[in-house]
């Protein structure tokens, strides 16, 4: 009752409902454009596409952009090449001192920061769109394409791909600008929650039909399923809260007073970095199988092969101790420590027997290593469960994606980021109908 109540109360406010809509709405566009495939290529030929791009890291980069990429459709990057642009800048953001100038300009620095990823986007689906086209070439039959020049399919297709990049990237700043939540996460999560359905039920049925354990199987996997989801929100959600003592501190209320011993704390999150770990780390979990490509022998032969299997035994030991390693790297960069003792010291605020300056600097950067480490644990086991779900349970490789991983922890951080916004509204109605109430009362008396 309480969750119906709560529905109700987002319908009747006006701009929440509206700011629901329009996300609804440029979400659907984005799904549809999913779903419309290169001009130039024969839909009814893409079976041998979708077999293709099932398993391995492709069935991964197929499963962030919703299936597109298996359609050869005209958002077959998704919106992968911004996200690719983004963590450039950001990690280019720690060496360029233009970009850590622009960093601390305010609003003016973000919208320069914001154009410099847009035309990094732009370069990146120019590399990355190429490499798709010749992919296709390599995977589908010569009756696939029906413009016989390959030279102009080559071109427009590029060209298509690229604006369909953009377009998605405009999709998603206009959901954060006049929408709810992050634009460019839900656009992701999306694209991930758009294969669920098709991965459970042939999950479902290659349990029912056969001798692999029917229903009782199928009602521990989604118990399983349930508990890692409630470990996965624990694990975005859990902080170490750090008191802050405040000596004096000015408060008013109509008029001023000194407000001795007031306490606050400092969140430390025990997942500071997201899920970029695993993002950097799937990343450079290409580069062997690559690599070993470009050999012919026996141990090259066996390295591509233990590399390009992400349900594997060394791929996910690897896998899992990148996460840890980037973990730490990741999180360093992005939990500034000097700067937040600096700001508790101007403020006129300490930790009870900590020092303020360095010492509290200090005492803050032992914290985070402390809680970094179980929470990179907890991530590396979080990110290779899918590979534990399917050499303990026999589960269908598409559905084992969701028992963890990036798309598992996208699908978590982002339901809780937009749930958070979505009750910031609610609890600001609230507060503006008892000011007007209050009001009301004053004039009556």
């Amino acid at each position: 009752m309480k969750f119906i109540d709560t529905i109700k109360n987002i319908w009747k406010i006006e701009e929440l409902k509206n700011r629901i809509l329009v996300t609804l709405g440029l979400l659907l566009v984005y799904r549809f454009g999913a779903q419309v495939v290169l001009p130039g290529v024969d839909a009814s030929q893409l079976a041998n596409l979708a077999s293709q791009t099932d398993q391995g890291i492709l069935g991964l980069l197929n499963a962030f952009t919703g299936g597109a990429f298996s359609n050869a459709s005209v958002f077959a990057l998704g919106i992968m090449p911004y996200i690719s642009a983004s963590i450039v800048v950001q990690l280019m953001g720690i060496a360029i001192p233009y970009l850590q100038k622009l960093q601390k300009e305010g609003e003016s620095g973000r919208k320069k920061i914001n154009q410099i990823t847009r035309w990094l986007t732009i370069a990146i689906t120019l590399v990355q769109g190429p490499g798709y086209i010749y992919n296709l070439f390599s995977i589908l039959p010569g009756e696939a394409f029906v413009i016989p020049n390959q030279t102009v399919f080559v071109v427009s297709s590029v060209i298509i791909i690229s604006t369909g990049c953009i377009f998605a990237m405009w999709l998603g700043e206009k959901i954060t600008d006049k929408g709810i939540g992050n634009g460019i996460s839900l656009l992701i999560m999306v694209g991930i929650i758009a294969t669920l359905p098709q991965s459970f039920v042939q999950n479902f049925v290659s349990r029912v039909s056969g001798d692999a354990g029917g229903m009782i199987m199928v009602l521990i996997e989604l118990v399983i399923w349930f508990v890692i989801i409630l470990a996965s929100v624990l694990l975005v959600m859990a902080v170490r809260q750090i008191p802050v003592q405040y000596a004096r501190r000015t408060a008013g209320g109509g008029y001023e007073k000194n407000v001795f011993g007031s306490r606050q704390y400092i969140p430390l999150k025990l997942n500071a970095s997201g899920v970029m770990p695993i993002i950097f780390a799937q990343a450079i979990m290409f580069v062997p199988s690559a690599v070993a490509s470009l050999s012919e022998s026996d141990v090259s032969q066996s390295i591509k092969a233990a590399f390009s299997d992400i349900f594997g035994f060394w791929y996910n030991v690897v896998f899992a101790l990148l996460i840890i390693i980037f973990t730490f790297f990741y999180t360093a960069i992005t939990v500034p420590t000097n700067k937040m003792a600096d700001d508790l010291k101007r403020s006129g605020g300490f930790i009870p027997g900590i020092r303020p300056g360095s010492e509290t600097s200090e005492f803050l950067d032992r914290i985070m290593s402390q809680i970094t480490l179980p929470g990179s644990i907890f991530l590396a086991l979080i990110a290779v469960f899918p590979a534990i779900a399917v050499k303990l349970l026999n589960v269908q490789q598409g559905w084992a994606l969701f028992f963890g991983g990036t798309s598992l922890l996208i699908m978590v951080g982002v339901a809780i980021d937009t749930m958070q916004q979505v009750n910031s509204y609610l609890l600001n109605r609230h507060y503006d109908g008892l000011m007007k109430s209050g009001k009301n009362r004053k004039a009556v008396a």
